[in-house]
This record gives C-alpha cells, structure tokens and sequence, in this order.
C-alpha cells in the first residue's frame, strides 16, 4: 500500500488523537505504527513495569486499575478512540504505577516506546500533546475518584456505559458483570440488580456478556454530574468542541 494511503487509513481509523495530530508530528510515528486487535483482559503493563508499548485505541477500550492487597480492583480512568495509554514514555524511560488491560476488545495502534520516545525528541508539537494529554487523565481520575466517593452505584454505572460507547464508537458493549462489578468497586449482586432496574426500563438490554443501550437519553438523564466533566475533559485534550448533551451523533 503506497505511503500516503496508509497514512490516510490510519488517520480516518477511528483514533481521534492520531487524527488531531499535526501533518509533521504524525509523520514521525507513522511508520513506527502496528495495527492489532486484541481480546478482552490483555494486560498492557502491570504495575511497576516498564511502559514498552505506547497503544492508541480505535474501536477498543482500556481500564487503568489499581489493584489492592486483597486483589480488588478498582478503574481509575479509561481510554478509548478519544486517547492513549503509556503517552509519557516519550519523554523518557517510565514505570507503569497501575494496571492497564483491555477492557473491550477492538482494534488498536501501538508503537513501541523507543521508537514514540525518538518521534517525541524530534517534534514539541509532540511533547506538548503527552503533556496535554497526562493533565486530561489527571483530571479524569480525580473526578472518577469523587465520583465513586460521593454518587450512588445506579448513576455510576449509567456514567461508565455512556463513557464505553463514546470510548468505542458503539452501542453494543462487550462486559461481563464480573468486569462492571469490578470497575466500579462494588458487589456483582449490586451490579445484576442496577443492571436488571435499567433492562426493565427499557433503557438497556443485557445478555452473556454483551450489553447494548436501547435508549441512550434516558441513560443521560439518569448519570450524574460527572460523565459532562469527564466529556469534556476528553473533548479538550484534541481540541474538540464539546457537542451538545443528547446529540445522538457518535462522541
């Protein structure tokens, strides 16, 4: 496939933080990119590994979690086609201080970090995108933690499906309860009963593993405060204007 044209595909591939790249910065990663599709549950890095892989979702969604001393895991922030993982090994060798897994399965850009730390040395534009874009999830996972500490496990949930359709450009959402349970730290009991309220509803169907939105307003009337923040929060971090709330159009 002639340069160009890969380049065009790539771009148009869904990623929205490839795609707001300047011309020159997404020349320098360009060839350095792998496409892959990846399952359910592949761990990125765990904590206090090194960040080798740089992985830009498409269609896919990765958790960030923090694991406890009892196995217990909680997500502190997520990325889909609105991101990336592993951005700050471009400004040198780090250390992974969380977990990072696949959370939906999809399609994906990686670089390896050596090549994204040469492409970074070589362009501010660059620099300044990882710098961006560590304040956004900074920001995200503050909000996700008063989130968890202050609002009720039915709005949190309606927050984290809406986040994972933006996230993946999808309605259909591959997550076991076991998973959801997990990410929002609370009972896989809690989980089936918010999750059967909201399939009686009418506003989600629920069935092995697969969960699709069937009314996408009434989820947004039923989240708190914190899927806008963390929306726009997103929205800044490619310079995207925040569109306004109920547009049904992909996010």
């Amino acid at each position: 496939m002639p340069r160009t044209e890969r380049e065009s595909l790539i771009r148009s591939a869904g990623n929205r933080l490839l795609a707001a790249l300047s011309d020159d910065s997404f020349i320098l990663l360009e060839p350095d990119l792998r496409q892959l599709t990846l399952p359910q549950g592949v761990v990125c890095y765990g904590a206090g590994d090194p960040i080798d892989q740089v992985y830009f979702p498409h269609t896919g969604m990765i958790s960030q979690l923090i694991t406890t001393g009892d196995g217990d895991m909680v997500e502190t922030s997520s990325v889909g086609r609105e991101g990336a993982v592993g951005l700050q090994c471009g400004l040198g060798p780090r250390l992974s201080f969380i977990r990072t897994i696949v959370q939906i399965p999809g399609r994906f850009s990686a670089i390896s970090a050596a090549r994204f730390e040469h492409a970074t040395s070589r362009s501010a534009a660059l620099r300044d995108v990882i710098v961006r874009y560590t304040e956004t999830v900074w920001a995200e996972a503050q909000q996700n933690a008063a989130c968890n500490a202050i609002h009720d496990g039915s709005s949190r949930l309606c927050r984290w499906l809406l986040q994972c359709a933006d996230r993946t450009g999808s309605e259909q959402l591959l997550l076991t309860q076991e998973f959801l349970s997990e990410m929002l730290g609370v009972r896989r009991t809690t989980v089936t009963l918010l999750a059967q309220e909201l399939q009686r509803r009418g506003v989600l169907r629920y069935s092995r593993g697969r969960i699709t939105i069937l009314d996408r307003a009434t989820l947004e009337t039923s989240t708190c405060e914190c899927y806008d923040a963390i929306k726009k929060l997103s929205l800044r971090a490619t310079h995207q204007p925040p569109p306004e709330r109920g547009d049904r159009r992909a996010s």
